[in-house]
């Protein structure tokens, strides 16, 4: 096997668990139409039931950084398989409400456990001069598993197959145990293992060799340091950056577009829209997020991390404002249905161009290696933690105050976003994960 073809799977399989993340976040939104009917819902249960896999993703976060860190992030992805596995197959036989929470809340420790490694390997195995875009991988596997979840959904709309929908998750993740077994193991975490031998052949796979030794010897310094990962965790000159990390994660989830993957069918049901109508709509959003994901691959290391979250901020508010506006001063008809389509597609258009691939792609540039998994974990609970109090509350909202005053909450917090950018966040494109650390250390 060539060095280019090694690389492609090897960041093909790195990033699959991101397919998964989104297969699960983007499926629920069409199976809800169809549950109700076995198992009844009311508001609260449907918010529930949705919100539960966000339970779970705030343990496997929290967790899987402080374990990976531990023992390789290879054998915790192989974990985090064999999680998701589980979760899908009871979600497929669940019988009532309280197994369907269950098996969301075991699918959730294994997208709790994605989230926080997928960024850290990919980031960990990229060269510098293609981190972005590598790193990024992982966003566009995420709309790749939205927009299969919303395919499997039309598919089995004819028979409201919601089981076979909520199932089938296991195919991928099954695809994932797999593969792990030939992935490498990340050759920072080798080295911080006193694995010198096998980081650098590890390092020859994605690396050109003249960079090799350099990134050995900067890894060394870092490595000479005697800290733990708790002391470097709570150290002053990473507090900072924790504060930056946990800021974008937040606002990541508290924009809004969890709400909109979530629920896309059921807003689009309420602006007047049929069950087919609504998931093909959805289907459409699904496909722009995917390919807006490819343009975010193409300039992230070019135009640069922070210029993209502005401009990101700049384009959604504003599509959310407009939209705001429409369902405001109109009254409700099949075309003001689809121009909700239309908006929503800006909105995530924005989204999937920047905020999208750039959070992930920041999160593990932030820390230092010695906490690199602790603080992604950390920083990924707290995403989901956010997921979680929109996921649960955005039902609830629709119902009390409306879909037009909620999306004016959303651009709020775009604004808010915005200037947090503005003022916190620093520039990391084109600079090594080495030079990041050392010059937070100054």
């Amino acid at each position: 096997m060539n060095r280019n073809l090694s690389k492609g799977w090897i960041f093909f399989f790195g990033a699959l668990g991101g397919l998964l993340y989104g297969y699960d976040t983007g499926v629920i939104s069409g199976a809800l139409l169809f549950i109700t009917a076995d198992i009844p819902l009311t508001d609260f249960l449907e918010g529930l039931v949705v919100s539960s896999l966000l339970v779970g993703a705030i343990v496997g976060a929290g967790m899987s950084g402080y374990v990976s860190d531990r023992f390789g992030r290879r054998r915790v992805v192989f974990v985090i398989a064999l999680i998701y596995i589980a979760g899908s197959l009871i979600l497929a036989f669940a019988p009532n409400v309280t197994t369907l929470v269950i098996g969301r809340v075991i699918l959730g420790l294994g997208v709790g456990g994605s989230t926080a490694i997928v960024p850290v390997y990919l980031s960990e195995m990229a060269p510098t001069e293609q981190r972005g875009a590598l790193s990024s991988l992982n966003q566009l596997m995420i709309t790749i598993g939205i927009v299969l979840a919303y395919l499997v959904n039309y598919a089995f709309t004819p028979i409201e197959g919601w089981r076979w929908m909520l199932g089938l998750a296991a195919a991928p993740a099954l695809i994932l145990m797999v593969g792990v077994l030939f992935m490498p193991e990340s050759p920072k975490w080798l080295l911080k293992q006193n694995r010198e031998k096998e980081a650098r052949k590890v390092m020859g796979l994605t690396r050109d060799k003249k960079d090799i030794d350099g990134e050995i010897e900067q890894m060394k310094k870092i490595e000479a340091q005697k800290e733990s990962t708790w002391e470097v965790l709570t150290a002053k000159w990473v507090r900072p950056m924790l504060i930056v990390g946990s800021g974008i994660a937040i606002f990541q989830q508290f924009i809004g577009i969890n709400a909109v993957i979530y629920y896309a069918p059921t807003i689009f049901t309420e602006a007047g829209l049929g069950n087919s109508a609504s998931i093909l709509g959805t289907l459409g959003i699904g496909v722009l997020n995917v390919l807006m994901t490819l343009v975010a691959i193409a300039t992230i290391d070019k135009i640069g991390r922070k210029k993209l979250l502005l401009i990101g901020n700049v384009g959604m508010t504003l599509s959310l404002v407009v939209l705001s506006t429409i369902l405001f001063t109109f009254e409700l008809t099949t075309s003001i249905a689809w121009l909700t389509v239309v908006f929503l597609g800006l909105f995530i258009i924005f989204f999937s161009a920047t905020w999208g691939p750039v959070v992930w792609v920041m999160l593990p540039e932030l820390f230092p290696l010695k906490a690199r998994g602790a603080a992604t974990g950390f920083t990924t609970l707290l995403l989901s933690a956010s997921n979680l109090v929109v996921s649960l509350f955005f039902p609830i909202l629709l119902g009390a105050i409306g879909t037009a005053m909620v999306f004016v909450i959303f651009a709020i917090i775009g604004v808010l976003a915005f200037l947090f950018v503005l003022k916190y966040v620093p520039e990391t494109k084109g600079r090594s994960l080495e030079q990041i650390e050392n010059d937070l250390r100054a």
